[in-house]
């Protein structure tokens, strides 16, 4: 098997390379590198490779941040003997939350390790394999991409503080499964395969990778003092059993979604950023073979 490392191009690559060739040479592997050269590139590049190269078996190994774990799923996606991993070097590694206990920056326990299916997220053209968000969410995480891009610390946590006082009014209409499911206005909503967004929201605790369905929260929108009461147990995925969250909120598992509004909406896909005024969103069975690194043996410290 050919292991294709996919560098972001932003995130010091030629160090990454480095850290990563005597690990490679040790362990025998025929090994190609790629450094994207900006946003999207990662999906083009994988894509056309998988074209061109049909009947080759091939690991994409996304090292960088979700959005480049984000770009290589898109590039894999309806391509045979084709999978991918994820070796954490980005500001936001969120998928990889989804599988406590595995040391992902390990490469003998990635080549060691299982391969599993799992769901992915069309949304429009677009996929996703972690989480959707539109809303208050998808304004953070478009805030914060451009926090990242000026260099400073703790982009999420500023991006909310940026983006509390403007983002809480949202005038969309929702369905999921053919439901109507918003009322007035919306904070945010999220469509979630996996489980963790932003850097440390638990927004879908009970969300799972491979069940053929979308955990669907509409957190409709509130008073400042509501929202600063909600945003906290939101972050600590609490909010889908508390009362008082349970009665400002809509909660469904959905195979189908769509979003609608006269004004341009931006979505955030894995953290990745596009806009329309209407997303039609599906849950796409088994969609990605993911590499996942084995478990620690017993006895042995993570």
């Amino acid at each position: 098997m050919l292991y294709y490392f996919i560098l972001n191009g932003v995130k010091k690559p030629d160090e990454i390379r480095a850290g990563l060739e005597p690990q490679i040479a040790e362990l025998g592997l025929e090994s190609k590198f790629y450094v994207t050269t900006g946003v999207g590139d990662g999906t083009r590049f994988v894509r056309l490779y998988c074209d061109f190269h049909d009947d080759e078996e091939v690991c994409f190994v996304a090292c960088g941040g979700s959005g480049t774990a984000n770009e290589v799923a898109n590039g894999i996606i309806g391509h045979k003997r084709k999978s991918m991993a994820i070796m954490p070097y980005g500001t936001t590694n969120d998928f990889i939350k989804y599988y406590p206990g595995r040391d992902f920056k390990d490469l003998r326990a990635m080549v060691e390790g299982e391969t599993v299916q799992i769901d992915a997220i069309k949304c429009n053209d677009d996929y996703a394999i972690n989480v959707l968000n539109f809303g208050f969410d998808a304004m953070v995480a478009y805030e914060a991409n451009m926090l990242i891009e000026e260099g400073a610390s703790d982009p999420y946590k500023r991006a909310v503080n940026r983006s509390i006082f403007r983002y809480r009014f949202n005038n969309y209409h929702i369905e999921a499964d053919g439901e109507r499911i918003s009322k007035g206005f919306t904070l945010l909503c999220t469509v979630a395969n996996a489980r963790w967004c932003g850097g440390q929201f638990l927004t879908a605790p009970e969300a799972v990778v491979d069940d053929g369905l979308m955990d669907v929260c509409l957190i409709h929108s509130m008073s400042l003092a509501s929202f600063l009461i909600i945003i906290p147990k939101y972050s600590m995925g609490e909010h889908l059993k508390n009362d008082y969250c349970r009665k400002r909120m809509t909660f469904r598992k959905a195979r189908h979604f769509e979003l609608s509004s006269r004004d341009l909406v931006r979505v955030s896909l894995d953290g990745e950023i596009s806009a329309s005024t209407h997303f039609v969103v599906d849950i796409v069975d088994k969609a990605v073979t993911l590499r996942l690194p084995s478990l620690p043996k017993e006895g042995v410290a993570v």
